[in-house]
């Protein structure tokens, strides 16, 4: 199996206080690093609960390396950077706007990444925010993250340290941090699990090519949880293909959302699925922020990837494909009582009869503006050619390619 490790221990982690009382724990059970990497790092209750944690680590000697998307966190405050920066903790924004000659519109650190000693980690789709958290009589908005002891950790490991060095973007000397070599763990235990990023600008498209092998090789059942459930031309012809195999792909959207034009534009889409007889789901008791998937009880994947273009080509995304029959049999019963228990389905007939010709008109609406926005933010100026070591990156125009087919 390409790009799967083997000795890994695996748990599913549910969003609210299942996660970030695991979060906590790993970060107290820390020896020697911690690396954080997320979109969202508010200064609310719960980024208090998982500062503290952080500056409890760095009082044990523990080295702790922080990156922050430099949009999405922008509004954190300079109080709590500080706090960190005084406790020893190294902190850096990713690509903060408008500072490198290398200018790509959109492209944003949307991964959501701790591991610990290079031995544990955790990556899905959960910010650090208190409305992804249980508080008080709030529900969390429903997400999932996947916990990973072993091989795949040690790889996340080597992908933050990465990414930390990259966060600045080659500016003129840009700072390097000299890591303590690791010798993470390998449990006895069996599973497959590999880790799978995105990000266009450096080449990377793996985690949508694990979607498109996902229709591709169904034979029987598919379910997508998918915030934001806009996907591109390329995976729309593996899913009918897919339809048209018989296999019953069902979908899990939200019945509400947090980005309205969002939600218009998915209901849009509601025309296209039906046609290719598929099913529709929308989840009732909060916000749906999850991007999980699996097929035939034998395989799924989690992580911070959203089906649509703008995770695809203009953010940098991280999943982990588990291949292992117990674990995706048991996601799959989960994604089955979320459908049974929380979700009504979307019936055509009954979803035609009640939308009034002015709603399809501002669904249209949507879906057009989204294709516009999608077309800015995935616009590059160049995409930047791996290189091997010694030589000299290369950069090449890349036409959008949203635009492509």
């Amino acid at each position: 199996m390409a790009g799967y490790t083997h000795h890994n221990k695996v748990r599913l982690i549910h969003g609210g206080q299942d996660f970030f009382t695991t979060i906590v724990q790993l970060v107290d059970g820390a020896k020697t690093t911690i690396h954080l990497q997320t979109y969202i790092f508010d200064a609310d209750e719960t980024g208090r609960l998982v500062s503290d944690a952080l500056l409890r680590a760095a009082a044990r000697g523990v080295q702790v390396f922080i990156l922050l998307d430099g949009y999405a966190s922008q509004h954190l405050s300079k109080q709590l950077i500080g706090e960190w920066k005084s406790a020893g903790i190294r902190f850096r924004w990713f690509a903060p706007l408008f500072r490198s000659k290398h200018f790509y519109m959109g492209r944003r650190l949307h991964h959501k990444v701790i591991v610990v000693d290079a031995s544990q980690g955790m990556a899905g789709g959960v910010n650090i925010s208190d409305r992804y958290n249980d508080i008080g009589n709030q529900k969390a908005w429903l997400d999932r993250a996947l916990l990973v002891e072993g091989e795949a950790a040690m790889n996340l490991h080597l992908i933050c340290g990465d990414m930390w060095t990259k966060a600045y973007w080659k500016t003129a000397n840009p700072k390097k941090d000299k890591f303590t070599p690791l010798p993470g763990y390998s449990p006895p235990d069996e599973c497959l699990v590999r880790v799978r990023r995105n990000d266009w600008v450096q080449g990377k498209n793996e985690i949508s090519r694990s979607y498109v092998e996902m229709f591709r090789n169904a034979e029987s059942r598919i379910i997508v949880l998918s915030a934001y459930f806009l996907p591109g031309k390329i995976l729309r012809k593996y899913m009918v293909q897919a339809a048209k195999r018989g296999v019953v792909i069902k979908i899990i959207v939200g019945g509400v959302s947090d980005v309205k034009i969002s939600r218009l534009a998915e209901q849009f889409m509601y025309r296209w699925l039906f046609r290719n007889n598929m099913q529709v789901y929308e989840y009732q008791d909060s916000i749906l922020h999850g991007k999980m998937a699996t097929y035939d009880g034998i395989w799924m994947t989690d992580g911070s990837y959203n089906v649509n273009r703008i995770s695809a080509y203009a953010s940098i995304e991280l999943n982990m494909d588990v291949r292992n029959e117990a674990f995706a049999a048991g996601v799959e019963a989960e994604m089955e009582e979320i459908i049974r228990d929380h979700c009504i389905r979307i019936i055509p007939k009954e979803y035609f009869k009640k939308t009034s010709l002015f709603q399809r008109l501002c669904q249209r609406l949507a879906y057009q503006g989204i294709r516009v926005l999608l077309f800015l933010f995935t616009f590059y100026f160049r995409q930047e050619k791996e290189s091997k070591p010694g030589e000299r990156a290369t950069r090449q125009p890349r036409s959008n390619p949203a635009s492509s087919p």
